[in-house]
């Protein structure tokens, strides 16, 4: 038995309201928990991209300066 033989006599508010409430109350926490996963990873590599873009400023704005007065 497939699932729209399942669903076909079924009510509108069944398929597109109650089984979705079921699903997010049965899977909420696992739903949850990937989500902050995603988002803690983003923000990571989000931290991550900004230093390496300041270090390589700083490096940047450090060799132009010491070239310049001839130090080495």
């Amino acid at each position: 038995m497939a699932v729209r033989e399942i669903f076909a006599g079924m009510p509108w508010w069944v398929k597109w309201i109650a089984v979705p409430v079921i699903a997010i109350v049965v899977f909420g926490g696992l739903i949850a928990s990937v989500v902050g996963f995603v988002i803690g990873l983003l923000f990571k590599v989000l931290v991550f991209v900004i230093l390496v873009g300041g270090l390589v400023f700083v490096v940047r704005k450090f060799m132009s300066s010491s070239s310049s007065r001839g130090d080495w």
